[in-house]
Order: C-alpha cells, then structure tokens, then sequence
C-alpha cells in the first residue's frame, strides 16, 4: 500500500479525518461537512471543508456514497486512522479484572484456556472469537516414561509443561527390557527437560553421531526411542471460533450470498488458519482491513489479532472478526489484553514445574 500521500496531510486535514471516521464508527452514516465543521470542533468554513473532503476522496482516504452527499472512510483511510491518528483507550478496569478472572494462571489444559479466551474475546466486542491452537510439542517437555508392550511395542508417556499428557505406542526394530526403558527415560529426563521435542531429537541424534564408534548403547536408545516418540503427529495446528453467529447482527454482512461466504470460511478454517499464523509469525498487535486480508470472504470484515507465547516463544495469535466498521480504539487493548493475559498464564504454567 503506497503511503506516500499520507505524511503530507496536515493537521487540519488529519483533524478532519479523524473526526469524519470516528463518527463513522459511531453510528454508520455518511458524514457531511456540516457535522463535520461542528464535531472537529475547527473554526473552518464549510467550503474549506468541502474542499479538504474533494482532496481526501482524490486521495482514496475517503469516498462518497451515491446516495448522500457525505463522505465516508475508504479501508485506506481506516487504515491511516489506525496506523497514525487513533488514541487508543485504556481497557477499562472492570475488563480487565472479567478477562483475569477467566484466564487464570492455574493447572487448566492449554485447549480449555484458548477456548475461553475466544469466547472471552467474542462476548467482550460482539464479534467473533479467533485463536490458534498449537502444536503440543511446541510446548517444553516435563516428563517422559516407557512402558514395555509386548512384540517389541512401548508405550510412551509423554508431560508437557502446560500439564497436557499424551500417551503414544511406539514400535522399535528390536525389544528392549524394563531396564533399559528406565535408563533412556532418566537420562532423557535428566538432560533435556525443558526443551520442546524436536530439540530433544536433535541433541540426541548429534550426541550420537560425535559417539563414533563407541557407540554408546544408552545413548543409542534414548535415540531410538525419541526418534519413535517425538515423530510429528498427523493433524497439527487448529483454530477455535466463538460466536460467528454474532456476525448476522450486523447490516454491512447481513447480505446472505456474504453471510455463506464467511460462515464456511469459519467452517473449512484451512485459509483463516493460514491468515493467523501469519499473525502469529509478528509479535504484538496485527491488523487487515477489508481486502488486505487477502481472502476473499473476509473482505467486509477486519481482523485484529495479538500473538501470543511462552517463555519469549510465539505460540500462535488470539483474535477478533468483525466488520471494517468497529470502535478500533477499544478493540485492539481488549485483543492486546487477552493474548496478553493468555501468555501469562501459560508462562505460569510452564514455570510452575
């Protein structure tokens, strides 16, 4: 998007665009110069308003519906009011205290919390509730344990640092008794709790590749065994939506053909889960506006997205769908508050063991 045009702006136009787009967000309607001369608060006459709207539209920052002779903003304009002119509003206490108390810091499962945490953030704006669920080894390993089963099987018991276990049967070239089961899950558990598998894997298959040829026989079946423990499970990253039907209420989607549209967006989630991980990728808050999504049954809507992690990590992106028409300036602190939150308690989590 070429920005060239928009550092020239000058205050007095900045001030008018802001005061045309928050009233727009308020109720909806093309703004005319005459509210406009009232609302800035400008001592301009209207002429000079209508003036500074004719440069705006040239612009593309504004446009005027046929019906009306007000104006209203265009994405581009939404989005120069988000990058450069909003005043971001403080999450008001009460807020903050609901979202504290339903995304505590305690021994709740990873999945129930990013469950809450959508339908938090879909009951708080009235729009719909996004989050990315990780993969589970993203998350640092607590414990492991080995189970011999018969025909050379073992069962492995695998402690994660959010308190998620998950058990896999895992089949090895030859058996290996009790014993050594035990050995190879001390020394993992002793040497790389703490880290997420695929770099457990990693250090193991490098501890025996300097071995050579002493071969050292512990170290050689810990790695078979990581090897067959930590292999990538099918069916990796989700995304859970809370209260899409929130969307029907509002007139600008209530179109039917953009309706469907948008509900199997929500229902083949593939493309919504390729967009928040790109939000995931950038820490912090992320906005698309309109057709800067890049899909297009989300071009009515804007997201608003913050990423989310654990100790320094991103693990993915919590968010809000809605209409391009929404107060920005009290949706992005409730969005940056929650994957705030979130982050906490999962940190709490990962240094509670």
């Amino acid at each position: 998007m070429s920005r060239h045009h928009d550092h020239e702006l000058d205050a007095r136009t900045r001030r008018l665009l802001r005061s045309l787009i928050a009233q727009y967000l308020v109720d909806g309607e093309p703004v005319g110069s005459r509210t406009l001369s009232r609302s800035s608060g400008l001592d301009v006459s209207p002429a000079t308003i209508r003036n500074i709207m004719a440069d705006l539209e040239e612009a593309g920052l504004v446009a005027s519906p046929h019906t009306s002779a007000g104006r209203i903003p265009t994405p581009r304009g939404l989005r120069l009011f988000v990058d450069s002119l909003i005043e971001l509003q403080p999450l008001p206490h009460e807020e903050l205290v609901r979202l504290q108390r339903e995304l505590p810091p305690g021994q709740a499962p990873t999945r129930d919390l990013l469950g809450n945490a959508s339908a938090l953030l879909s009951a708080m704006t009235h729009f719909a509730g996004v989050v990315t669920v990780p993969r589970q080894a993203d998350f640092p390993l607590r414990h492991i344990d080995f189970v011999p089963l018969p025909d050379a099987q073992v069962l492995v018991i695998l402690v994660f640092s959010d308190n998620q276990v998950q058990n896999r049967v895992v089949q090895l070239a030859k058996p290996l008794d009790g014993r050594e089961l035990e050995q190879a899950a001390n020394y993992i558990n002793t040497h790389f709790v703490g880290l997420r598998v695929d770099d457990i894997r990693a250090h193991l298959l490098a501890e025996l590749r300097a071995a050579g040829s002493e071969l050292n026989r512990l170290v050689a079946s810990a790695t078979e065994l990581a090897t067959a423990s930590f292999a990538p499970q099918a069916g990796g990253d989700e995304v859970l939506v809370s209260g899409q039907t929130n969307l029907m209420g509002y007139a600008e989607l209530a179109d039917l053909q953009r309706l469907r549209e948008l509900f199997e967006a929500f229902q083949q989630k593939n493309e919504l889960l390729q967009l928040m991980e790109v939000c995931a990728r950038a820490p912090g808050v992320r906005l698309f506006i309109g057709e800067e999504s890049g899909f297009a049954a989300l071009d009515g809507c804007s997201v608003v997205t913050a990423s989310y992690g654990v100790q320094g990590r991103v693990l993915g992106a919590v968010g809000v769908i809605g209409p391009t028409r929404m107060a920005y300036e009290r949706v992005i602190p409730v969005v940056q508050a929650t994957a705030g939150l979130l982050s906490d308690a999962l940190n709490r989590a990962a240094t509670a063991s």
